[in-house]
């Protein structure tokens, strides 16, 4: 490595673990209260008092709706939902050959989009809000198709949430269960600097257009790890089956080395307020499972702490998420294309601001290979 870089490189944690990259205004994540905001506001205070919409305005515009406002940024949104003719056409062939969230790099691809570079903010904001706005239609078609159901369109009529339910399931779902879905959707927006909305700017930061800095976000959110958990976090119960079995497979998992999907944070501390807001929601909607979800997340917490003493894991919100997803009808393979949904937006609007700054994010790597220069040997 040149001797220059070397003097100036700092070391940092593995996983850039907190490292301060940039400055952003949309928001930010404090784990050791167990506290996240959209902006000024309290994000599960949003989700608990407000609407989807004005959520999405607030992150676009930067303040929340005025009754006008809200009226106007609907009617601006709700064309954008329907699906390009050229996209349409498409979609049949995407919807065989791979699932909603992997089709959906695909078919966001075919959507114009100009590179930021070059483009005004004017024309920025109009390809995010098309990337947003049609994002649930796409990953709606998708399963029915693969379903081998007919598409539905969007309607104008129906709110964010509901229209959600009624594209994936073609029915209209009772209001608890719509409000349950929106209250979702809202808390799960935008998380701070999470690996996908990382992603994102850095795409952004080389000046491309919003729709690739999308679909890279999507690639990293696809990981179990990340976006990819909600369903996996609700195999566990199945996998556990009743109360009588709960110690035994959690003791065997812990003992084993082996990772609790549904338990645990990056960045929390303490309780997720997510999965706190969920196992509320859950409640109210009640049933067997979430009786069940109870008690496994009562066990998980007391076996961690008997036999990994100091060793603090909290439940986070895939675990409720996957049960409150599941009571409210939507399908498993859905989970993630569901929180991709809400999430879109939070990526979008770090692309926007990530857009203003011109410098590119470039870091470097220390080379662990063989010393440099070497003779090429000779070809055989």
């Amino acid at each position: 490595m040149d001797s220059e870089i070397m003097t100036a490189a700092i070391e940092v944690p593995r996983g850039l673990k907190d490292v301060v990259v940039t400055t952003t205004a949309l928001g930010d994540v404090r784990g050791t209260e167990g506290f996240y905001h959209y902006r000024q506001y309290s994000a599960i205070e949003l989700a608990r008092t407000r609407t989807f919409e004005d959520v999405w305005f607030l992150f676009v515009e930067g303040h929340l709706p005025s009754p006008a406002e809200r009226a106007d940024f609907a009617a601006e949104v709700a064309p954008l939902r329907a699906l390009p003719d050229q996209l349409r056409a498409v979609l049949p062939a995407i919807a065989t050959s791979t699932t909603p969230l992997f089709g959906l790099r695909t078919a966001l691809s075919m959507l114009p989009s100009a590179p930021m570079w070059d483009a005004p903010m004017a024309q920025r904001r109009a390809d995010a809000l098309r990337v947003c706005a049609v994002t649930p239609t796409i990953l709606a078609a998708l399963h029915r198709i693969r379903s081998g159901a007919q598409p539905l369109e969007p309607r104008d009529d129906l709110s964010a949430a509901a229209n959600w339910l009624y594209m994936v399931t073609g029915t209209e779902a009772p209001a608890d269960v719509v409000r349950a879905v929106e209250q979702y959707l809202i808390s799960t927006i935008d998380h701070g600097f999470n690996a996908s909305t990382f992603t994102a700017r850095v795409v952004a930061s080389s000046g491309a257009d919003v729709v690739s800095a999308i679909t890279a976000a999507i690639g990293t959110f696809s990981g179990p790890l990340h976006g990819g958990a909600p369903d996996r976090a609700l195999e566990s119960l199945d996998l556990i089956g009743s109360p009588e079995h709960v110690d035994a497979w959690v003791r065997a998992r812990i003992l084993g080395g082996d990772r609790i999907m549904g338990f645990g944070h990056a960045v929390y501390r303490t309780e997720d307020p997510r999965a706190r807001m969920l196992r509320d929601i859950a409640v109210t909607l009640g049933g067997p499972l979430v009786d069940f979800a109870m008690t496994v997340e009562r066990r998980v917490v007391e076996l961690l702490e008997e036999l990994k003493p100091g060793r603090s894991l909290h439940v986070n919100v895939e675990y409720w998420a996957g049960v409150t997803l599941e009571l409210c009808g939507i399908p498993r393979t859905m989970f993630t294309p569901t929180f991709a949904c809400s999430r879109v937006i939070g990526w979008s609007a770090n692309v926007l601001e990530q857009s203003i700054d011109t410098k590119i994010i470039r870091p470097i790597a220390r080379y662990s290979g063989p010393h440099a220069p070497m003779p090429v040997p000779q070809a055989l």
